[in-house]
């Protein structure tokens, strides 16, 4: 399911980066948690959209997107202002850091890591960075298996300092008969509902349904569950986006008790 989801993204960098041209209104909610200065990073960035969000609405601070799509990475640092470029480290190897500098002189400082999420090793790319906030936009339901998603949370609040924020999104699909049309049966890549866990869904995408994704429904209390478990407190729960205002779930969470 995770080669699924890396082969969609390479064939489709493109054509998934002109449908993100835009942001989700739900955003809107997350900009009060992020204050000047503060050291934010962007699991599963893609082609930047968060950050083109953060410049459009004038937060000033440093900003490190994640993500394992060398293409929508290109996209992302080239519309900042700046192709990507290799670090030192690793640099034949596959798979090996992509940064890219956006505009030193500008008001954010942003860099672009190319990182597999799904590898327990990722925290490690971002060297010693500690985040203020870590932000992971719709990516949680990409991540196959309720383990690795348990195992994802807990590596963002380990990262986080005492009193650091977690922001997730889920994408309730489900709730949509329009997206509850665009799933397809397992058997469709060669799999059967003995292969998966309950709740894993396999979506058609693009014009003529040959994008095809790996996503999990994550409800509200699923979500609050794993960041629970991961020694976060629960700040609120919100819904967002599409037609009916609820397209999306949103999560905020805090390392610690601290107010």
């Amino acid at each position: 399911m995770a080669e699924l989801n890396h082969a969609f993204y390479t064939q489709f960098a493109d054509d998934f980066a002109r449908t993100r041209r835009t942001w989700p209104p739900g955003c809107e909610r997350i900009l009060p948690y992020l204050r000047p200065g503060a050291n934010v990073v962007d699991l599963g960035c893609g082609n930047g959209r968060f950050l083109r969000f953060l410049v459009a609405h004038g937060w000033l601070g440093t900003y490190v997107g994640v993500d394992n799509s060398p293409g929508l990475l290109e996209i992302a640092a080239g519309e900042m202002g700046r192709g990507p470029t290799r670090t030192n480290a690793d640099e034949t190897t596959e798979g090996s850091p992509i940064r890219a500098a956006v505009d030193a002189n500008g008001p954010i400082q942003a860099s672009f890591i190319q990182a597999d999420l799904l590898d327990p090793n990722w925290p490690t790319r971002l060297g010693d960075l500690t985040p203020d906030v870590i932000v992971a936009i719709a990516v949680l339901h990409h991540i196959p298996g309720s383990a690795q998603r348990a195992r994802f949370v807990a590596d963002c609040a380990r990262l986080l300092p005492e009193g650091g924020l977690l922001i997730l999104t889920t994408w309730q699909f489900m709730t949509s008969p329009r997206l509850r049309a665009r799933v397809l049966p397992w058997k469709t890549v060669g799999l059967t509902n003995d292969d998966v866990e309950p709740g894993d869904y396999l979506l058609a995408w693009g014009p003529g349904a040959t994008g095809r994704r790996y996503c999990a429904f994550i409800d509200a209390d699923t979500l609050c569950g794993l960041a629970a478990r991961a020694g976060l407190t629960l700040i609120e729960t919100y819904y967002a986006d599409g037609h009916e205002g609820n397209l999306n779930l949103y999560g905020m969470f805090r390392k610690g008790d601290q107010a």
